[in-house]
């Protein structure tokens, strides 16, 4: 019977008028004909690059900034224009392009430089050889002709802390032991204080040219959005005013235009569910709720028990009380939640660096305040409407298998 229902389900569906054109434009993968308020980027990136198109190697460039500030786009954007102009001239440039958060790709040594290997033809197992015969074998790819590679390294920042800067140092050196070809290397992330904390060495030699994006204004992202909506929707399924609250959405959030363009994507999915014509603000209010829930509760599940156990006990106190919540208390029921959940408690201070992490993941709200000759503490408080609050509290017990929440409230709160 359920199976007959979700034929009937699906046939309908498949009748059904679409409001979208070509949803792919609203994807943070799709690269347009044109970029539209990044011609200084696109310019400065081209003019960096452009002594590989005279088989010369250019300049390392470390590229950062906001998330949703076009820093991948314009860098493929460039990148696939310079493959083109190569291609056509018989020019030997390969461009590779590796987002290191993908897993069991870029998170230790020898997978990265053995997906490197393969792109250039070498069949390397996914383990079993030592890292410096991997190294090898690409060296040897690279020099069987001349060749000008730009290896793209994209969020490289989570390259590093999943297998260590030594192997940027490494690749920047590679050059020495070339012949024939050359390499240099494109670093993206949004970690604005990244570079810092880089062995002096590896930031030498890895920041050779440097570009920060600026985030965009309301009025930019309105324009993308105008820009790519035109593509995406068909005409007169979006309502007055709808485009506007997607960029004011966005440019609170730092002026990340991947975030309105994913926005206006769901409010449209969200509209055709409803079996509506018309994408309406109530749309955009509805995904605007569902994407930070579904990232929030993804985030929750996703992180280590440490993490799960510092923040439960920030929710249960923000349910018990509402004036201020300092590190020092959470810390005590911290410990509780270790005791019944048989973890075993860190310091104070590294749930304090846990905090603060909750906090720049936008969590919670951190505010470090000084208590004078007392030091200094963190005033917490969460920021979440309250179905969203109840649902990751939820997720934490089951998380962390806290089966009776009310007596361990009762003894965490004492």
């Amino acid at each position: 019977m359920v199976k007959n229902n979700l034929n009937n389900f699906f046939e309908k569906f498949l009748k059904k008028e679409t409001i979208f054109d070509n949803k792919k434009v609203l994807q943070s993968s799709y690269i347009p004909g044109e970029i539209k308020h990044r011609d200084e980027q696109i310019d400065q990136i081209a003019h960096i690059l452009a002594p590989a198109l005279k088989e010369d190697k250019p300049s390392n460039l470390f590229i950062y900034g906001k998330t949703g500030t076009g820093k991948t786009l314009v860098t493929k954007y460039v990148a696939e224009q310079m493959e083109n102009v190569a291609k056509q001239k018989g020019l030997p440039l390969q461009i590779f392009y590796l987002n290191c958060k993908l897993k069991k790709i870029a998170d230790t040594e020898y997978r990265l430089i053995a997906e490197l290997a393969r792109f250039f033809g070498k069949a390397i197992p996914p383990t079993g050889l030592p890292t410096d015969e991997v190294y090898n074998i690409f060296f040897k790819a690279l020099e069987n002709e001349k060749k000008i590679i730009i290896v793209i390294l994209d969020e490289i920042d989570q390259l590093i802390k999943k297998a260590g800067d030594e192997i940027i140092y490494n690749l920047t050196r590679i050059n020495s032991e070339f012949k024939n070809s050359q390499l240099s290397i494109i670093g993206i992330s949004n970690d604005l204080m990244f570079a810092n904390n880089l062995d002096p060495r590896v930031k030498s030699s890895l920041s050779e040219e440097e570009l920060v994006f600026p985030p965009y204004n309301a009025v930019q992202i309105q324009d993308i959005l105008k820009n790519r909506a035109k593509v995406a929707f068909k005409k007169d399924t979006i309502d007055e005013g709808v485009i506007q609250k997607c960029a004011a959405f966005a440019a609170r959030e730092h002026g990340d235009a991947r975030r309105a363009l994913e926005l206006l994507r769901v409010a449209g999915e969200l509209c055709e569910r409803k079996s509506n014509n018309k994408v309406m603000i109530e749309d955009i209010d509805e995904a605007e709720d569902k994407i930070e829930r579904d990232r929030l509760i993804d985030m929750v599940k996703t992180h280590p028990k440490q993490f799960q156990a510092t923040l439960y006990p920030i929710f249960v106190l923000g349910q018990q009380n509402s004036s201020s919540i300092f590190t020092g208390d959470i810390y005590e029921l911290y410990k509780a939640v270790c005791n019944k959940t048989g973890l075993r408690p860190l310091t104070q201070r590294r749930v304090s660096d846990i905090i603060a992490e909750l906090d720049m993941l936008g969590i919670i709200n951190a505010k470090v305040i000084s208590k004078g000759r007392f030091g200094r503490t963190r005033e917490i408080s969460i920021s979440l409407s309250k179905a969203i609050e109840k649902k990751i509290t939820n997720i934490l017990e089951e998380e962390l298998d806290i089966t009776d929440n009310n007596n361990l409230t009762a003894k965490i709160i004492g």
